[in-house]
C-alpha cells in the first residue's frame, strides 16, 4: 500500500485482544456453595476469582454458571475505509549511540527493559500513551541469534527483554523507566529473579541507548537504594537485541487481553 491509496471496507482490530475460548468456562452451583451470596449475582455481574482473575457471568441456571474472563470487547474490530496519508521513518539508532546531537535526530526513540517474563511487560508498554511499537526478545548475551529454548537454559547470557519504540513528544523516557520500576516493585532487590521466575535469563535491567537515558535511569534508581538495600536491577548500555519467535510477540493481546491505550485491567501473565 502506497501513500494516497485507499482500502475500502478494511477490518481493523479494535485493540481489546482476540477472543480466547479457553477463558470461558462453566462452574456448577454445587461447587459455588455458600462462598458468595448468589442472590446478588445476575448475568453481567463481574466476579473476582481467588487468583485475582475477573470474570463476567454470561449465563446461569440452577445447575451451573458460565463465566468468561475475556474482555467484554475481546475480538471487536472496526470496519472502515482507510487512506494511507504517509509513511514515517522509524528509529535509525537501535543500539547504544552514546551522546551528541545524533541521538536527537529521530522522531521516534528506542528503550529496552528486562522485567522477567517479557509477556506482561510488553502489554504494559502497549497500553502506555506515546508508545508506538513494541517487540520482545533477548539481549545482553553472547550467542548470536539465540532461540527461546537456548535462552531458557541460562547458558547464552541473554535476558528476556522488551524493546519499546516511543514518541518523546508524547511520553518521556523517565515515565517509561518508572513504569518498569513500578512493575518490578520489591523485585528490584532480588538477584536474577522477578516474581516466581528465576535465573539469569529473567534478570531485570534497564538498557540505555544513549548517555541521557543512562543518566535518567541511574537517577531514578537512586531512590530505591536510599534505605541501604542493594538494588540488583542492571543499568547498562544496550547491546544487540534479538527478536523472539513470532508466537511470543504481543502474546497476551493475542490471548485475549486489552492493549488499548490507558487500559487498567489487571495483566494476567498466563494469557
Amino acid at each position: 500500500m502506497n501513500p494516497g491509496e485507499t482500502i475500502e471496507g478494511a477490518t481493523i482490530d479494535a485493540g481489546y485482544g482476540g477472543y480466547n475460548p479457553e477463558l470461558a468456562f462453566e462452574v456448577s452451583t454445587a461447587d459455588i456453595g455458600e462462598s458468595i451470596d448468589t442472590s446478588l449475582v445476575k448475568v453481567g455481574t463481574v466476579l473476582r476469582m481467588g487468583n485475582g482473575m475477573e470474570c463476567r457471568v454470561t449465563d446461569m441456571n440452577d445447575e451451573k454458571w458460565t463465566l468468561d474472563a475475556n474482555h467484554v470487547m475481546a475480538g471487536a474490530a472496526y470496519d472502515a475505509d482507510v487512506k494511507l496519508e504517509k509513511v514515517e521513518e522509524g528509529p535509525k539508532n537501535w543500539g547504544f549511540v552514546g551522546g551528541g546531537e545524533e541521538v536527537k535526530k529521530d522522531k521516534y526513540e528506542v528503550a529496552t527493559f528486562a522485567l522477567g517474563c517479557f509477556w506482561g511487560g510488553e502489554l504494559a508498554y502497549q497500553r502506555m500513551p506515546g508508545v508506538v511499537g513494541t517487540h520482545v526478545g533477548y539481549t545482553q548475551g553472547q550467542k548470536e541469534n539465540p532461540t527461546y529454548e537456548e535462552v531458557c537454559s541460562g547458558t547464552t547470557g541473554h535476558t528476556e527483554a522488551i524493546r519499546v519504540i516511543y514518541d518523546p513528544n508524547d511520553v518521556s523516557y523517565s515515565a517509561l523507566v518508572q513504569l518498569a520500576l513500578d512493575r518490578l516493585g520489591g523485585d528490584v532487590y532480588k538477584l536474577n529473579q522477578v516474581g516466581n521466575d528465576r535465573g539469569t535469563q529473567y534478570r531485570h535491567g534497564i538498557y540505555y541507548h544513549n548517555d541521557e537515558q543512562g543518566k535518567v535511569a541511574k537517577e531514578l534508581l537512586k531512590g530505591y537504594g536510599s534505605g541501604g538495600r542493594e538494588v540488583m536491577t542492571e543499568v547498562e548500555e544496550a547491546k544487540i537485541f534479538y527478536m523472539a519467535e513470532d508466537y511470543h510477540q504481543q502474546y497476551l493481546l493475542k490471548g485475549g487481553q486489552s492493549a488499548k491505550k490507558g487500559a487498567s485491567e489487571s495483566i494476567r501473565c498466563y494469557g
